[in-house]
């Protein structure tokens, strides 16, 4: 059980976010809103949300300028609104680090239902922890992923990452020294076809890596590139 749930609903049409907010609200959830992207990053960066419902088309900043800048100072998860059609802007939408996209007109139920898959596998969703032995649990030299809690620690320290960055360390340390295509990744973490477009997961194994970087280069080089194949995850013993 999740409490006190904070998501922050961001969209320019007034009656959209009622419509989110009466939905989200039989939920338990609490809603924010922000009708625009300037307002929308000066919220995210000032409150602590649990997740946040990100239009892209949006008067002044756009989501994907919003989204861009928050991630070089949060990992709060993202979902993107965006219209049909608009194929090239959930690409860039995954490129800057959201966590998953719904096609605009939408189901409020199916909205509540992604809502509630990316807080159960987000690293930053505070739940109510139990004296339970810890089971899955991932071990190596300098890294260690704790699937129950949806931590990671880098030579001891923790390292904050979005929903997607954790998945995709978690799916590639499952298999260590298998070699993974860009397409199975997209498969496997993103679970969209994007018909060749294979730059989010190169954006997503970029940031991985930098943020591991920062605590733990041991743990950075961990994730291996396989030239002319695709990535693996690779254990440093040094």
């Amino acid at each position: 059980m999740v409490d006190n749930v904070k998501i922050l609903v961001v969209d320019d049409e007034e009656r959209i976010r009622r419509l989110l907010k009466m939905y989200l609200e039989r939920e338990d959830y609490s809603i924010d809103e922000a009708e625009d992207g300037d307002q929308a990053l000066e919220k995210a960066l000032a409150n602590e949300y649990d997740l946040i419902l990100l239009d892209i088309m949006m008067p002044g900043k756009d989501g994907i300028e919003v989204c861009r800048e928050l991630r070089e100072k949060k990992a709060t998860p993202v979902i993107m609104l965006t219209a049909k059609g608009e194929e090239v802007n959930r690409v860039q939408g995954f490129e800057v680090g959201t966590d998953d996209y719904i096609i605009k007109p939408f189901s409020p139920r199916e909205v509540v239902l992604r809502v509630k898959a990316i807080l159960r596998r987000s690293s930053s969703t505070s739940y109510v922890q139990t004296e339970t032995t810890t089971k899955d649990v991932i071990v190596f030299p300098h890294l260690t992923i704790d699937n129950d809690a949806h931590r990671v620690l880098a030579d001891g320290k923790e390292v904050a990452l979005t929903p997607k960055e954790y998945e995709l360390l978690y799916f590639l340390a499952k298999s260590p020294d298998k070699v993974f295509d860009r397409e199975q990744l997209l498969k496997e973490v993103w679970h969209y076809e994007f018909f060749g477009d294979l730059r989010t997961v190169d954006t997503h194994v970029k940031r991985l890596r930098e943020k591991l970087n920062r605590v733990s280069e041991n743990a950075a080089k961990m994730i291996v590139t396989v030239w002319g194949v695709g990535y693996k995850f690779e254990v440093v013993n040094e």
